[in-house]
């Protein structure tokens, strides 16, 4: 479980600083910086997430799935939130295409560190 998580935050690492580097609207300070947004991310992942998802599960289910976006761009904005002046995000536009971005590199990342680890 300790293993599984750890891989999870290494990989939310990865992809906020891949983020950073392609987005001159979305700023990191540094590894360290987004290692604690990592972290962060991951406890409102598993707090603040399933509430807003059950809250907004009709508006959801009618955009089939795409509403998701929004609820970890939401996130992404608390996380910029907390960590105030070291992790910057201007705009929820650029939180939303963020979160994309995070969201497909996560899914690359984990399924790559499967297949090498198992």
């Amino acid at each position: 479980m300790l293993k599984k998580w750890l891989i999870s935050i290494i990989v939310n690492t990865v992809a906020l600083l891949a983020v950073a580097e392609l987005f001159e609207q979305f700023h990191i300070d540094g590894v360290s910086t987004a290692i604690i947004a990592s972290i962060i991310l991951g406890i409102l992942n598993a707090i603040v997430k399933p509430i807003l998802v059950v809250f907004t599960l009709p508006i959801t289910v009618v955009s089939l799935g795409l509403f998701l976006f929004v609820i970890n761009a939401i996130t992404l904005m608390l996380t910029q939130w907390i960590l105030a002046d070291a992790f910057v995000i201007d705009g929820f536009g650029t939180a939303i295409l963020a979160a994309i971005i995070i969201a497909i590199l996560n899914t690359l990342l984990q399924n790559l560190l499967k297949h090498i680890f198992d």
